[in-house]
């Protein structure tokens, strides 16, 4: 297959380098440092509906898979559909999901989903009336899309109200109380198939403290998570969703993401998004042992039912996110980054990497190496050919081993390899989870 991937992120390099294990030509826009051994990249490409449209067309691609949730939103799924073009990914209606917390609130009441009571507020007297109902601590979200920072939790009712205020439309909603967990299920608008649950980390220091992220880390598998979670959130959420959807007339085709709690009272939906999260993919596509394209194909062309199974690696994985300083409020640009030399690391300091065939997934029956290997995330290469950071997110370090003991120690080993100006990572990821 011939297939072009929108976006410049780790979750995008892990995309990109599990299709790269049985996809013979891969192309990505705008693409990063990292992605440009596995495909040919194209910088200059617009990451809007006419700019990807033009590049496809340019191409000729048997499969588009759409990244980042702002494309989507846009059109741009509609627009390859139109063009004739097969895209994995939700049209922009569908995308609302995402797109607008209101919006999401309304499918799941329509669909009888548990979730966090809420208003949505679009006024200060609205914003007040909604957080004196449901007290602190306070949880206001941006009903917009926000790059994953459009959340506050906090116990400050002032705080609470200034947050809302920047925000415009707000969704005020309730507390939820237990451990969080993501869940990404592949939909072709009628049947769907999970993946791996896994745990992400959204706060940017120890312990949970500071100030939201878009992700400092993830780790699958969840040895605390329940046996039947997956199979619950499936009968109980995603097929649900998937079904009003379709009712609706505007079909969910792409990747669902379910942010769910595990609360006292049984699991309540924090969230649905639109796309692959990020970081959690970056884990779970390193466990995947099945090819990553004939699925996505599958749910594209709405022949999911068709599919075989997935198949998964034994063992775990952890990734751990390498950040620039001053992240998540203003990321400084443009520090170089080195990275010591080790037998075990996959992606250099030059974005290079093995051969797909070199780290092709070991089959089921062998036993389990330690390896790591670095993905890119916010990179660019500088007028001098150095690599330099370009995002507040810069690399994620994935580790995998028998356990996750083992994939934790792979990940911070080689995290401590990484040098960078200013730059840091939590050191916690999966820590609880591990021992």
């Amino acid at each position: 297959m011939r297939i072009l991937v929108i976006g410049s992120g780790g979750r995008e390099h892990a995309i990109v380098r599990a299709l790269s294990r049985d996809t013979a030509e891969l192309h990505v826009a705008p693409g990063n440092p990292g992605m440009a051994a596995l495909g040919q990249v194209h910088p200059g490409t617009a990451p809007t509906p006419a700019g990807i449209l033009g590049l496809a067309r340019e191409i000729g691609p048997d499969l588009v898979v759409i990244g980042p949730e702002a494309p989507l939103v846009a059109g741009a799924a509609d627009a390859l559909r139109a063009a004739g073009l097969c895209c994995f990914g939700p049209d922009a209606s569908a995308a609302m999901i995402e797109g607008s917390k209101a919006f999401a609130k309304q499918v799941m009441a329509e669909a009888g989903i548990p979730t966090a009571a809420a208003f949505t507020c679009r006024t200060g007297a609205e914003v007040d009336q909604a957080l004196a109902a449901f007290g602190p601590p306070y949880v206001v979200k941006d009903d917009a899309l926000a790059a994953g920072k459009g959340v506050l939790v906090t116990a400050d009712v002032e705080a609470a109200r200034a947050h809302a205020r920047s925000c415009g439309t707000v969704v005020i909603e309730e507390f939820l109380d237990g451990p969080e967990v993501s869940l990404f299920a592949i939909t072709d608008g009628r049947t769907a198939v999970p993946l791996m649950p896994a745990q992400d980390f959204k706060r940017a220091g120890d312990g949970d403290q500071g100030p939201n992220t878009g992700g400092m880390g993830a780790y699958v598998p969840l040895p605390w998570a329940p046996n039947d979670l997956t199979s619950r959130t499936m009968d109980t959420i995603v097929q649900p969703a998937v079904d009003v959807m379709r009712r609706r007339g505007t079909p969910y085709a792409g990747l669902l993401y379910v942010g769910l709690s595990l609360t006292p009272a049984g699991l309540r939906v924090v969230e649905f998004n639109a796309r692959f999260g990020d970081p959690e993919t970056q884990v779970i596509l390193d466990r995947l042992a099945s090819p990553l394209a004939p699925v996505l194909a599958a749910a594209a062309t709405g022949d999911l039912a068709s599919a075989p199974p997935l198949r998964w690696r034994p063992g775990a994985a952890v990734t751990v996110v390498f950040a620039a300083e001053g992240y998540p409020e203003n990321p400084v640009k443009g520090d170089k980054i080195k990275i010591l030399s080790s037998e075990r690391t996959e992606v250099l300091a030059s974005g290079a990497s093995r051969s797909p065939q070199a780290e092709a997934p070991p089959t089921p029956a062998a036993p389990q190496a330690r390896e790591a290997y670095i993905l890119h995330a916010g990179t660019a290469v500088d007028a001098d050919g150095d690599l330099v950071s370009a995002g507040g997110r810069v690399l994620n370090v994935v580790g995998s081993g028998a356990d996750l003991a083992a994939a934790r120690g792979a990940a911070y080993e080689l995290a401590g390899m990484i040098e960078m100006r200013g730059g840091w990572y939590r050191h916690d990821i999966a820590e609880l989870a591990s021992k």
